[in-house]
């Protein structure tokens, strides 16, 4: 294959080569990445294969609920540092805590926020005040057959986020 140069111009910045073959391959990869995130494997977090007890709704076990999922509290080390919450660790429902949640996959933004934090904003029952009407994400593991849908969703972003970011700090620097 040879190598391609495309040649860019932009107002006020003088033109350069850049070889887009990275760029349009780390695409590729990006895009196979994130269309296939339910495919994933979920990252190996602390937690992730708490079982619920015997007799025990499995749904119920697994459901996420009115309040949102939680960052834990900081250790004596963390407070010392300054920080108020242990992002390393999430507190998904009164049954499940996830642990060992890198910072790295936090650099992976959405926006303003990590896609880890929009999992965590996002999924927990609410009621639309003006219409009555419940968003319950619960509905969806139902719908679906797989009661630990939600969870494995949070371990598959963070799989994401950190392939994510990957691809990004492997891209060749733009000398723009």
């Amino acid at each position: 294959r040879r190598r391609h140069t495309r040649y860019i111009s932009v107002t006020g910045v003088q033109t350069c080569a850049l070889p887009i073959w990275p760029f349009i391959e780390a695409g590729r990869r990006l895009s196979e990445l994130h269309l296939g995130y339910e495919t994933e494997e979920p990252y190996p977090l602390d937690g992730l294969h708490t079982q619920p007890p015997a007799g025990a709704d499995p749904y119920d076990f697994y459901a996420v609920g009115a309040a949102k999922m939680a960052f834990g509290k900081p250790t004596p080390e963390q407070k010392a540092a300054g920080m108020k919450r242990d992002r390393s660790t999430i507190v998904y429902n009164a049954n499940v805590t996830l642990c060992g949640i890198p910072e790295e996959a936090y650099r992976y933004q959405l926006g303003s926020r990590s896609a880890i934090e929009w999992i965590i904003d996002r999924y927990h029952v609410r009621i639309d005040k003006p219409s009555g009407i419940v968003n319950d994400p619960n509905d969806w593991s139902r719908e679906v057959g797989n009661p630990r849908y939600i969870l494995d969703l949070l371990a598959r972003i963070v799989t994401v986020s950190l392939g994510t970011m990957q691809e990004v700090d492997g891209l060749p620097p733009l000398d723009l």
